[in-house]
């Protein structure tokens, strides 16, 4: 399951990221979007869970939770 996660700390890291949803399971992929131009996170990214039941439980744990001093939207991410 692809999972759209918003309202991101600007210093949040992948890697962070990464760590966050990892204690829900398995990760394929993580992705923040930045700034072509400044280099500078945009705020929002992608995680690719493989498991729809660890991705569900990570969503409806996660979303508007505190991380990084951030609360954060985290959802099913639409298909492009």
């Amino acid at each position: 399951m692809n999972i759209f996660v918003a309202r991101l700390n600007y210093g949040t890291s992948e890697e962070s990221l990464r760590q966050l949803f990892e204690g829900f399971g398995e990760v394929e992929s993580v992705k923040i979007i930045m700034d072509r131009d400044t280099g500078r996170s945009k705020g929002f990214g992608f995680v690719e869970m493989p498991n729809d039941t660890e991705a569900t439980n990570a969503i409806n744990d996660l979303n508007e939770s505190e991380f990084d001093g951030r609360s954060i939207v985290v959802k099913k991410a639409n298909p492009k």
